[in-house]
């Protein structure tokens, strides 16, 4: 579908005593990132039942956005100071979104 956005929901395992720290680079982060032209969305999500864990929901507007998004300055900032604070590698899953669509269907 050439007007779907694509969707990527970044999964975060944070150890207990870097939370507030990983919060604060990622909102720091996604402030920057929705500044730019290939970003629809960037929410930043926490569970509520096992803070140490995070989604990333990020909306890109174009195939060529994600890798884009990763060359800015503020990413490379975000996941070199995030990296010792994960309890586990983040894991991605890529969607495309099929409602609200531009095609009609």
């Amino acid at each position: 579908m050439p007007n779907s956005l694509l969707v990527v929901h970044v999964h975060v395992h944070v150890k207990p005593e870097w939370v507030d720290a990983f919060r604060d680079a990622t909102l720091a982060n996604a402030r920057e990132s929705v500044k730019e032209p290939g970003i629809a969305r960037f929410d930043v999500i926490q569970d509520s039942e096992a803070p140490t864990r995070f989604v990333l929901v990020e909306v890109y507007k174009t195939p060529q956005a994600p890798a884009s998004h990763k060359e800015t300055a503020h990413y490379l900032t975000w996941r070199d100071t995030v990296a010792p604070m994960m309890a586990e590698p983040r894991t991605s899953r890529k969607y495309v979104n099929r409602f609200p669509d531009d095609a009609g269907w």
